[in-house]
């Protein structure tokens, strides 16, 4: 039998892009089916993205969402698809402002725009994507749920949905 090289890496990176809970996942045929897209652009400045991000969000006065993931991971290619939608989009539009910032394989060693996690108080990407809410005056609203994204592609539209619209606009 053949075995790549790049086999065993990828098999721990794709294991750390999903729930490290022991509970049970439906399988692909229960499963509700999700988007997917790959928005996780590793030429984009990822410093001056999320700087830009946080002045739009302080202007409009909304939250900034910074999603790290990877365009190989399929929870954080889920979580760009939902963003896509037009529920999501209305949503998203209304109450944030967005960015995608693409992390490479931290866990294997292959992580870019760590810098960015660290940023905020996350010294180590456990898996992908790592969701973060940010208020313009840049304090981190989801710092004990920013992590558990990484299983965004099996769950409901409606739980991501509800998780994120349930984040309060800023006071003014």
């Amino acid at each position: 039998m053949f075995r790549s090289a790049f086999a065993a890496p990828l098999a721990l990176a794709v294991a750390a892009c999903v729930p490290a809970s022991n509970a049970p996942v439906a399988s692909a045929s229960k499963a509700e089916k999700h988007p997917e897209a790959r928005l996780y652009d590793a030429s984009l400045d990822a410093s001056m993205a999320v700087d830009a991000a946080l002045e739009r969000a302080a202007g409009r006065n909304v939250n900034a969402l910074v999603v790290m993931g990877a365009n190989w991971c399929h929870d954080s290619r889920a979580f760009a698809g939902w963003s896509e939608t037009p529920r999501f989009a209305a949503m998203l539009a209304q109450r944030f402002e967005l960015v995608f910032i693409n992390v490479g394989m931290p866990q294997t060693g292959d992580g870019h725009n760590l810098h960015i996690a660290k940023r905020f108080g996350i010294e180590e990407l456990e898996g992908t994507p790592t969701v973060l809410v940010i208020a313009p005056d840049g304090n981190v609203l989801n710092g004990d749920t920013a992590k558990t994204w990484r299983d965004t592609a099996s769950r409901s539209e409606d739980a991501v949905f509800e998780e994120l619209a349930a984040f309060p606009l800023p006071a003014r």
